[in-house]
């Protein structure tokens, strides 16, 4: 069963869209990566996943429903990381990973308590419960915005450039925490990502998006795509050549 259905979606602004005839589902349990160039969608596209934006054309189907804001039994179907993190700068770890319990849920203090320190246990971020989130780098940012993210049990996470502006070490910790959610508690995560080794790391399947084309130009197993590419967009990407060509 698909976790997610995309149909025929147009995508964009103001009457002109971005991206056309858009048609892809995500397997449940997958890591699956929105990947293209720079001002190709991919961003905009993960904004209509998730409801923030209307479809100019096509449907999405999350779980089954219909919109993508719909809830299964009051409780939004998903979660989401947002670029930055995302975090209120004026609330602790705890606070912002217990905002999503006490919006949606009915559940006594004690108990929400009990479910944020699991959270961020689970993201390595034991002993942070109190911390703000200018007293933390970035890296423990987005897995604090992680931890939110998964706050109400759901098994479909959408993460939006999770790597980007992180060191290494952070980013290859980063990496094997998604691998973990996957592997270990069974996720199905939909990935926005330009970051090649995190790509090729963690990536079970993907859609290319081309800016040009206004469409998906490759969709499979990134290393197989790496290794034979199936157009020349595609070589350049994966391989990191010059927009010319060598």
């Amino acid at each position: 069963m698909a976790a997610i259905s995309v149909q025929d979606l147009a995508i964009g602004f103001g009457g002109s869209a971005i991206q056309e005839h858009l048609t892809f589902q995500v397997g449940t349990g997958e890591v699956f990566l929105i990947l293209g160039g720079s001002g190709c969608g991919k961003s905009t596209l993960l904004r209509h996943l998730i409801g923030l934006q209307a479809p100019m054309a096509g449907s999405i189907e999350i779980a089954g429903i219909g919109d993508p804001l719909d809830s299964i039994a009051g409780k939004p179907a998903f979660g989401v990381m947002f670029q930055s993190g995302a975090l209120f700068g004026s609330m602790t770890l705890a606070q912002n990973v217990g905002l999503p319990l006490r919006r949606w849920t009915n559940l006594e203090l004690s108990t929400i308590e009990t479910i944020v320190r699991w959270k961020l246990r689970l993201v390595g971020l034991d002993g942070f419960e109190n911390h703000l989130p200018s007293e933390i780098s970035g890296g423990m940012k987005k897995r604090a915005g992680i931890a939110r993210a998964m706050a109400l049990e759901t098994n479909l996470l959408f993460l939006d450039e999770p790597s980007a502006g992180l060191d290494p070490v952070s980013a290859v910790e980063l990496d094997e925490l998604i691998l973990t959610l996957s592997a270990g508690l069974g996720m199905t995560i939909v990935i926005v990502t330009h970051e090649l080794e995190s790509i090729f790391k963690i990536g079970s399947r993907c859609i290319m998006l081309d800016k040009e084309a206004r469409g998906i130009i490759a969709e499979g197993d990134p290393r197989v795509l790496r290794d034979d590419p199936p157009n020349f967009k595609v070589r350049t990407f994966f391989r990191r050549l010059p927009a010319g060509g060598i």
